[in-house]
């Protein structure tokens, strides 16, 4: 017999089912984001364990996850078993050498290593990494955490940097950081944050040219505008919350989206086509009045992508989410 009449034959006969071909996997769906959700407390710890899975989705993780290298593990294991993605940008609080690390724990440029290499063991991208194209709901867009410190220049004209400190403590107000947070191997955190800033402006800068069209979303802890910086209890504390140098980066750098944290004050503006975000959740105390009204960590989630649209030029007032 013909071998290809026979082939058809047994063909014919057969009765096995055929393997399904795999289905394409879905688009990616929206981006979000929370800060500041200090997982040294327990209160946190608990109302992060009950992040609910979206598994479509992207989470922004916009810096002071903890302490610890454990509360880093702890928030990354979460996030990543409840979102498709994960991205990490790193705050004032994961720079912290403990008094118990004092001796043998890692400083400054070090012990932000040791942040950026837990964040790898998870697949979560840094601001040490490639920025990763998101073509979800409310893209394409190029989403690049970014590491900026700051450099005590968020302060009144009249101020000169070597009295900024002594103009907070007449206030009572010095940050934890200046006790903490060491700048090794670097002479100051100013110096530290000015090294930073010049390399993050080439990253920018190259990502842009190699992105034509492609806008950002630039994912930093400290706020990069200081007409962005409003505390009300604590307004001398402006001095920890980041540099001039940052204030034209949203043009220069054709961001989308600005996201940060850091203040423990959810707001949301716009300057000139371009969103900023606070997206901090805070101290157990400071969103206290969100769980009096029954809600979670879910709910405190701040949709990045799509968004909301840009309302018209003239109603650009800030818009204050105290209950998100």
């Amino acid at each position: 017999m013909d071998p290809l009449l026979a082939t058809a034959e047994s063909a014919a006969t057969d009765t096995s089912t055929p393997p399904l071909a795999a289905s394409p996997p879905d688009p990616p769906g929206r981006l979000w984001a929370i800060s500041d959700i200090h997982l040294s407390f327990k209160a946190n710890r608990d109302a992060f364990e009950e992040l609910q899975p979206r598994p479509n989705d992207g989470l922004i993780l916009c810096g002071d996850v903890g302490e610890s290298a454990e509360h880093l593990r702890l928030a990354f294991a979460q996030a990543t078993a409840c979102f498709r993605q994960v991205f990490w940008t790193v705050g004032n609080h994961e720079l912290y050498t403990l008094p118990t690390q004092k001796e043998q724990g890692a400083r400054g440029e070090d012990k932000y290593m040791e942040c950026v290499e837990i964040a790898r063991e998870f697949g979560i991208p840094t601001p040490e990494d490639e920025y990763t194209l998101w073509d979800g709901e409310g893209g394409p867009v190029l989403i690049a955490p970014i590491f900026t410190l700051y450099d005590y220049s968020f302060r009144p004209s009249h101020v000169k940097l070597e009295d900024a400190l002594e103009w907070a403590r007449e206030e009572n107000i010095e940050a934890t950081d200046e006790h903490l947070l060491h700048p090794d191997p670097y002479s100051s955190r100013i110096e530290w944050c000015h090294a930073l800033l010049e390399r993050t402006e080439e990253k920018l800068a190259a990502a842009v040219v190699a992105h034509p069209g492609v806008p950002l979303v630039l994912v930093g802890h400290w706020p990069l505008r200081e007409d962005l910086v409003k505390l009300p209890r604590v307004p001398r504390f402006c001095l920890w919350c980041g540099t001039k140098k940052t204030e034209d980066w949203h043009r220069r750098f054709n961001a989308k989206v600005v996201v940060s944290g850091h203040l423990h004050i959810r707001r949301t503006d716009w300057r000139d086509d371009t969103r900023f975000e606070e997206v901090s959740l805070g101290y157990p105390r400071q969103w206290q009045e969100c769980q009096d009204r029954g809600m979670d960590v879910n709910d405190l989630l701040r949709e990045i992508l799509p968004g909301p649209a840009a309302p018209p030029s003239d109603q650009h007032a800030t818009i204050w989410r105290r209950f998100a």
